[in-house]
């Protein structure tokens, strides 16, 4: 890409909101030796507050960077929020945030491998590239009894909190869709590791495959819930 945009005297923006996480761990390439600019949030698999950053290592586009950011864009510094992405870039520089970041991908690769079951695969459900090589899994409902919404809806009900999301030539509106996006960051985060997300895998293609039944799997979700608080040592 790099080499595309310097063919024809452009400027390679690299937005890695999603993997920042997983290049901060290790676990992922890094486009900052190759991108003119990168960006990113820093809420998602970095895990730190709704707030971003922009990286780049040109001083020429830095400084159109920073005039353009304020006084064009930015109004007064929020403390709090710097004061919380100084933490969160403190821990991604620790060993156990790499640690985190592997179970991250593990993880999803371990709801992949379970979703591509032939018990699944029969039920017209797929997986969009045959698995997943970072902390997301897009499942493929263009053959299933179910859509992406009725997907979503029924984890939902099961306390499992994912989202639609459509898939290449969905044939179903936006608001309906084909497909259902999966990520890990959360679990691996809550503490889960190999065996926890294994349970979870079982529970979400029991949940998709016909005629679940709701209130077992719902019972099995409370189990990993209660075992993994959000907030440990915290009395409810």
């Amino acid at each position: 890409f790099r080499e595309i945009a310097d063919e024809v005297d452009a400027l390679l923006w690299v937005d890695m909101a999603h993997f920042a996480g997983l290049v901060a761990g290790g676990v992922h390439p890094s486009p900052v030796p190759h991108a003119h600019v990168v960006s990113s949030t820093v809420h998602k698999t970095i895990g730190g507050p709704r707030s971003g950053f922009i990286l780049t290592n040109d001083e020429a586009i830095a400084k159109k960077i920073n005039s353009a950011v304020f006084p064009g864009q930015q109004g007064g510094p929020l403390m709090h929020v710097i004061a919380a992405k100084a933490t969160a870039f403190k821990l991604a520089a620790t060993p156990e945030f790499r640690e985190r970041q592997q179970r991250t991908i593990r993880g999803a690769k371990i709801l992949a491998d379970r979703l591509a079951q032939r018990d699944v695969a029969d039920a017209g459900i797929a997986v969009r590239s045959g698995g997943t090589d970072v902390h997301l899994v897009l499942v493929d409902l263009r053959n299933a009894a179910i859509d992406g919404k009725q997907a979503e809806d029924l984890l939902h009900e099961i306390q499992i909190t994912v989202n639609r999301n459509a898939v290449p030539n969905d044939p179903r509106p936006p608001m309906v869709t084909s497909g259902l996006r999966i990520g890990t960051p959360a679990l691996a985060t809550r503490g889960f590791g190999d065996a926890e997300f294994a349970e979870v895998a079982d529970i979400i293609a029991l949940a998709l495959l016909p005629n679940p039944d709701i209130d077992a799997l719902r019972a099995r979700v409370a189990t990993l819930t209660e075992a993994f608080p959000l907030y440990p040592g915290l009395s409810q």
